[in-house]
């Protein structure tokens, strides 16, 4: 008992620093999107002078950044939805249906995880020539799927096999098909894997810098990575309007990982209890 009155207060007190390093950055980046090139050289690490919204009005005056923060958004929820379908489907059948080629079919799904995808990147631009897709937001939201699908079949693979078998045999007793045990029964008790998925691939889709440079050309069609590079001159760049920026397009990564924060918290207790 004793031990553990001196030591819980040193476990809050290591997390309470570890969270303030973690913090710090982000906490920067707010203050410094409130400030102007000259206060951010010459106080780079104190509080704004005041909080002027000038720095963001200047930043959606001299680009569109709702126009890439929209073209963002689509394309991240867009490979995230495929990526939650396509890989929720193969990770069901590779766990739950025993046949021939079942390790073999697993494996080339992982090895999708050791090739770096950007080795291929001129058959890949000819194939999305081809097909028709550069200047699309389709050729984004295809590459982010087929590049999110490995790690989300690895992760998905595995929590199916750590459930029981028990309650879709009862659910097939009682008539259901293999989309609807899927849907109803599986799903439910899933949310905590689903929801790592979700915020894996949205992170990689919602940051990418490469894919976007190489097959979008057009302003209008830009995500935020790339459209952001016209605040940096050839001398001199707009720092306060580039951490303005950087603040607007952190926001739905934020939300997303407390929405999906609670999830895993339903979905380890909820889940079972149905």
């Amino acid at each position: 008992m004793k031990n553990a009155i001196w030591t819980k207060p040193i476990y809050y007190l290591v997390a309470f620093l570890i969270a303030s390093i973690s913090l710090y950055p982000i906490l920067l980046m707010v203050m410094s999107s409130f400030k102007t090139n000259a206060e951010i050289f010459e106080n780079p690490l104190s509080w704004p002078e005041s909080l002027s919204l000038e720095t963001y009005r200047t930043l959606l005056d001299q680009i569109p950044f709702m126009t890439y923060f929209f073209n963002s958004v689509i394309v991240s929820f867009g490979a995230v939805v495929l990526v939650l379908i396509t890989a929720s489907l193969a990770s069901f059948y590779i766990a739950r249906y025993r046949f021939k080629w079942n390790n073999f079919l697993f494996l080339l799904f992982l090895m999708g995880m050791m090739i770096p995808i950007k080795l291929g990147i001129v058959p890949l631009f000819i194939l999305m020539n081809d097909l028709h897709l550069t200047n699309s937001l389709w050729s984004l939201i295809l590459m982010y799927t087929a590049t999110g699908i490995p790690l989300s079949i690895l992760i998905l693979t595995g929590f199916f096999k750590t459930m029981p078998k028990e309650l879709e045999e009862a659910a097939r007793i009682d008539g259901a098909s293999d989309l609807r045990i899927l849907w109803n029964v599986v799903f439910p008790l899933m949310r905590p894997a689903l929801g790592t998925v979700m915020i894996i691939t949205f992170i990689q889709s919602w940051n990418d810098f490469f894919f976007p440079l190489i097959f979008i050309t057009e302003e209008a069609k830009k995500t935020i990575p790339v459209g952001m590079l016209s605040l940096f001159g050839e001398h001199s760049a707009d720092w306060g309007a580039l951490f303005a920026g950087l603040t607007l397009s952190s926001l739905p990564m934020l939300i997303l990982f407390f929405i999906a924060s609670k999830q895993f918290m339903e979905g380890l207790t909820a889940g079972a209890i149905k």
